[in-house]
């Protein structure tokens, strides 16, 4: 791993001069350290026709913008990134879910950047169909509802109930964003990271890749500290990443809620510098996270060793999808 210099001077020095005519994604290719070899699940392509079918047959395919922002994306792609040892079913369940959260996700950001409180209704919704089961309204709430319902078949009841909790805690999330960006007030570093932690939806996949396990985890093992550190460096790890190939997109869109973005405001400083600063601080995340799995995994049982190879899992998976996909195309054209 490199060692990252202190200063910003010396991050300018030491790194960005090395790599001649480089952009920003060859300074992250250059500097991430990134430990877990490159995987992908065979069912990809499967999956990929899977989720097309599923946006159709609950109405989010209607909207024009939809078809293309999924082109876009490519949900079943980072699907099989994150879980390439999860089996067809299982696999189709995730992309679905990542296939929802990128369309509720551009949808909670249109709303509200026209102000906070038009986010309510949506967000309201997708709360009662999460804790009360309750009918939906729209096609985001029947998408909703009818993953809820993917998500009881497959899993345990207590998998599927911290399914619900996390996924509350992203639509929470997505308020919490809507309030910073209509904000004036400069977003302090910490507290961007505290609400891109929410926005991130990855914490609603850590139970399905329990329920890819053999069997469920104790809660011995989930409430363990070590595990439950494990789980807050995955998911950080996870969206920080895409946070550096997606700082140019956000800059444009004068988004607030980014890693890098938020080095940048914070330090005053050029993108090139604030996207290493922000690589400094995934190398510790990353680093600490396979120093903890390693400490722990002797202790641990198959299950719960898989439960934590899931949760690695997106911390790869999101670094080989941000790479490629159309969405940060924008990152290749920035010079670092």
């Amino acid at each position: 791993m490199t060692t990252l210099s202190t200063t910003h001077e010396d991050i300018t020095a030491g790194t960005l001069h090395g790599i001649p005519g480089a952009d920003l994604r060859d300074l992250i290719d250059a500097h991430l350290h990134m430990p877990f070899p490159f995987r992908s699940n065979p069912h990809e392509h499967l999956v990929t026709a899977g989720v097309e079918k599923w946006l159709r047959e609950t109405g989010l395919a209607d909207e024009s913008w939809v078809p293309e922002m999924i082109a876009r994306t490519r949900p079943a792609q980072l699907a099989s990134y994150n879980g390439p040892e999860m089996d067809s079913g299982l696999l189709q369940i995730v992309a679905n879910q990542i296939a929802y959260q990128f369309v509720f996700d551009d949808r909670a950001e249109e709303v509200g950047r026209r102000g906070p409180g038009r986010l309510l209704p949506m967000l309201d919704e997708s709360i009662a169909v999460l804790r009360d089961d309750a009918s939906p309204s729209t096609p985001l709430g029947a998408a909703l509802a009818d993953l809820h319902r993917q998500v009881r078949e497959r899993c345990t009841p207590a998998q599927a109930a911290r399914w619900a909790v996390k996924s509350r805690e992203y639509v929470h999330g997505l308020l919490y964003e809507a309030v910073a960006q209509a904000d004036t007030a400069p977003l302090p570093t910490g507290l961007c990271t505290s609400i891109r932690s929410l926005t991130a939806g990855v914490e609603p996949f850590h139970p399905l890749c329990e329920a890819a396990q053999p069997c469920e985890l104790s809660d011995a093992e989930l409430q363990h500290p070590v595990m439950r550190r494990l789980t807050r460096l995955s998911a950080d790890a996870a969206v920080w990443i895409p946070d550096l190939y997606s700082a140019v997109k956000e800059r444009r869109a004068g988004g607030m809620i980014n890693l890098a973005l938020a080095h940048q405001r914070a330090h005053r400083c050029s993108l090139p510098v604030a996207v290493m600063l922000a690589i400094r601080q995934i190398n510790r995340a990353i680093d600490e996270f396979v120093h903890l799995f390693e400490e722990i995994r002797p202790r641990l049982s198959p299950s719960a060793v898989g439960y934590a190879e899931g949760m690695a899992g997106w911390i790869r998976g999101c670094f080989h999808w941000s790479r490629t996909v159309p969405r940060y195309a924008d990152t290749a054209a920035a010079p670092a």
